[in-house]
């Protein structure tokens, strides 16, 4: 479960920031999202953190363990 929370991290995380440097650089929405849906400037910064934290739960190897 933790690769495909990964991987979904991983994708949301890319179209977020392609969304993201497109609006910001070039004008126009860069990725697949925008052609789906209108997402504001905004939209695609949340989609780029919420990516990031997805890659980050999924590709956090192993258990914790306390400390004794």
């Amino acid at each position: 479960m933790k690769e495909i929370t990964a991987v979904v991290g991983w994708v949301v995380g890319i179209q977020g920031a392609l969304g993201l440097l497109g609006k910001l650089f070039g004008g126009n929405s860069w990725g697949l999202v925008h052609k789906w849906w209108d997402v504001p400037t905004a939209g695609y910064a949340v989609l780029l953190v919420l990516g990031a934290a997805l890659a980050f739960l999924g590709e956090r190897g192993g258990r914790v363990r306390s400390r004794r």
